[in-house]
């Protein structure tokens, strides 16, 4: 696989003295003020009573006050990662970690991505901890959350202190207008909900790939996070067993679109291949089901792990599949293509670095911010 390395032709924007990610293109935002907002979160019966703190600082100012923030977590700590998603029939994809891990661990892999996780703006990485009970998240923004037990105000306020961030009374516009339905959203969103892309000409928010793409094959944010869900054993956090958009609406049969990684079955490690599968299925569990069962007819392949799957609205199916009807009752798979990689591959001996970008894979939508708006982080109860 190769290096994960942030594009040298990007410039940095900025909004007067704040300093945005490399992810944001252009935007119709107006300047935020830097600092950080608290409030306290009443518990419940699962939950203590915590103060929440969200801060906004220009970029340049960022990385010491993430490391200072990651370090308030005590030693064991469960990985959180949101990213914008490409599923027709959710905005946000979280996965959380299986088990706890030590927190070094957590910590050795965000080093070793954060400079791109400091700059792609579809992705948001944390982690959090029971006992005390404190979540630590970057959100897509790159605004710092915190949420921490009552008597743990004092040691973050020192924190920021001894940062130079001190208290406002907001940071981005609270009265920018909402075209989502949500308090706090700001007008870099547009009326649809979705986000304008590099060279629409749109008003508002335009974003960017940050990783330097030389070829078809360099890798991109979703290998990134395929990384990150090895190394920290993340799980899609969502029902298996049911079909639901995100208002909980229940969808019955769905399209869906997969691809998986597998290595080649003679052992050979310099040989694997990307399998992509087009399927109905009415649960996530049922759509992993169908998966096995496809790789069956393939013996010469050995499963690794599943890159990408996502539900895909019927309009968007590829020109292929134009024969299928609007309503299916039953799970089927409904077409399997193969690319190989290594030595009888398509990208030589270089190894996995992602299945061609073509248009007609993947009919979804690009991947958008983690967060709905910059002045609001998603259900982690922040109101700046």
């Amino acid at each position: 696989m190769r290096e994960f390395r942030l594009s040298e032709s990007l410039e940095r924007m900025a909004l007067g003295s704040y300093q945005l990610p490399l992810g944001v293109a252009a935007t119709s935002l107006k300047e935020p003020v830097q600092g950080y907002t608290v409030r306290f979160q009443e518990g419940t019966e699962e939950e203590p009573d915590t103060y929440v703190f969200h801060a906004v600082v220009s970029h340049e100012r960022l990385r010491p006050i993430v490391d200072a923030a990651f370090n308030l977590l005590p030693r064991e700590v469960t990985p959180v990662v949101e990213i914008g998603s490409r599923d027709a029939y959710r905005t946000i994809d979280t996965y959380v970690a299986e088990e706890p891990m030590p927190l070094v661990e957590f910590l050795r892999t965000w080093y070793e991505f954060e400079e791109v996780l400091l700059e792609d703006v579809s992705i948001g990485v944390g982690a959090n901890a029971e006992e005390p009970w404190i979540d630590v998240f970057v959100d897509s923004w790159k605004g710092i959350l915190i949420s921490v037990p009552v008597e743990m105000r004092d040691t973050v306020e020192q924190m920021f202190a001894e940062h130079h961030v001190t208290e406002v009374a907001s940071t981005w516009d609270e009265e920018l207008p909402d075209s989502r339905g949500d308090a706090g959203k700001g007008d870099a969103w547009q009326g649809d909900g979705e986000m304008g892309e590099e060279g629409s000409g749109e008003e508002g928010l335009v974003t960017r790939d940050v990783l330097e793409m030389v070829d078809d094959h360099s890798p991109d944010i979703d290998e990134l996070l395929l990384v990150l869900r090895e190394k920290w054993l993340l799980e899609l956090n969502v029902d298996r067993e049911t079909n639901v958009d995100e208002a909980g609406r229940h969808l019955g049969m769905t399209l869906w679109h997969a691809i998986v990684l597998v290595q080649s079955a003679d052992g050979e490690s310099d040989r694997g291949a990307y399998i992509t599968v087009w399927m109905t299925a009415g649960s996530l569990a049922q759509a992993e089901e169908l998966l096995e069962n496809a790789l069956v007819d393939h013996a010469e392949w050995v499963f690794e792990s599943i890159y990408t799957m996502d539900r895909v609205a019927y309009d968007d199916r590829p020109t292929s599949l134009s024969h299928l009807p609007p309503t299916r009752r039953r799970p089927a798979v409904h077409e399997v293509a193969i690319e190989p990689w290594g030595a009888l591959g398509s990208p030589g001996g270089e190894g996995p670095s992602g299945p061609d970008r073509d248009p007609n894979r993947d009919p979804n939508r690009e991947r958008g911010p983690s967060r709905e708006g910059p002045s609001s982080p998603g259900g982690r109860g922040v109101d700046n």
